[in-house]
């Protein structure tokens, strides 16, 4: 055999080798993406226990949603929210980023209207104000997505009239007290801090009808960064409910969230943590939202889920 065909057959058998690899390779994105498109249907509801309440009260229920991303026609995501009334909440908390798409308002409120027969408070995502456009999926690991220059804009006073005319209470940039089942609730809440558009409303004063009980101060946000989680924390808030991150959305079994959409360390990405600042601590609950952008219909080790908060009394 001459050194030319030496060569020639060294070339052949590289180029079968490559050849392999990029057909597994593209055997296994094909079924993780397959995969991905089954588990972002795959509902649940996450429960988690909270020592939050004055000593002798009864428990105390809330049902937190977030980041539905709603589109015409999810009739399983449709009926999973409907079922959800079947909980018996005390309270729905969402925080926002509830449209995936210009057309989805209507048969979102459809979807949400068992759970609009319950008291709730809201507040805003971007996307509530934005609608998500088509871009590169790997941009999503670079670090926290930006605003786009020329975005496609949402109907968002119409959601926000909607969720008012049920009872839900606006928490964007407001502080509101509230007695539900004998307790006095003090919400405060800001607009999204993903957009930079968070204003501070401190804590309702006064009193709810000359109720001078304790009070149990609940921060409601969409984004949970970490000067937002700072600012809450210092400031007494015994809860701080919040959203944004998906759980990571894309996630490794056994390690987590590769990212969170934001500057909160990604083994914060979903569930009940405690949050430290300046001496000070409070309970966060960052919720692995519901769906997911309609350009990027997949979730990996992370499933949608709505978050059933059991308040009980403090020991």
């Amino acid at each position: 055999m001459t050194f030319r065909d030496s060569l020639a057959d060294r070339v052949r058998s590289f180029g079968r080798g490559f050849a392999v690899t990029a057909a597994v390779g593209a055997a296994a994105g094909t079924a993780a993406a397959a995969y991905g498109w089954w588990e972002k249907d795959q509902f649940g509801v996450r429960h988690e226990t909270l020592p939050v309440l004055p000593e002798g009260s009864a428990p105390f229920r809330v049902l937190h949603l977030s980041d539905i991303h709603f589109v015409p026609g999810q009739a399983k995501k449709t009926q999973w929210l409907q079922s959800l009334a079947d909980l018996k909440p005390d309270l729905v908390v969402n925080t926002g980023d509830n449209l995936s798409h210009a057309k989805a308002i209507d048969p979102l409120i459809q979807a949400l209207k068992p759970l609009m027969e319950f008291p709730g408070v809201f507040v805003p995502g971007s996307n509530d104000y934005y609608g998500p456009r088509i871009k590169n999926p790997a941009g999503y690991f670079r670090g926290p997505s930006k605003p786009k220059k020329e975005p496609l804009q949402l109907d968002w006073p119409k959601l926000r009239s909607a969720f008012g005319m049920s009872g839900w209470i606006d928490l964007t940039n407001r502080a509101q007290s509230v007695v539900l089942n004998g307790l006095r609730f003090d919400f405060s809440g800001v607009d999204d801090p993903h957009l930079g558009r968070e204003r501070y409303a401190g804590w309702p004063r006064g009193t709810v009808n000359q109720d001078a009980r304790p009070h149990l101060k609940v921060a409601v946000i969409h984004a949970p960064y970490q000067r937002v989680l700072d600012h809450f924390t210092e400031a007494g808030a015994d809860l701080i409910i919040a959203g944004h991150t998906h759980g990571g959305q894309i996630c490794i079994p056994g390690y987590g969230a590769l990212v969170s959409n934001c500057d909160l360390p990604t083994w914060r990405a979903k569930g009940l943590h405690d949050w430290e600042s300046d001496g000070f601590t409070t309970p966060v609950n960052v919720s692995g939202g519901i769906g997911t952008s309609r350009f990027a219909p997949v979730r990996i080790a992370c499933r949608p889920e709505a978050v059933l908060l059991t308040l009980t009394s403090r020991n």
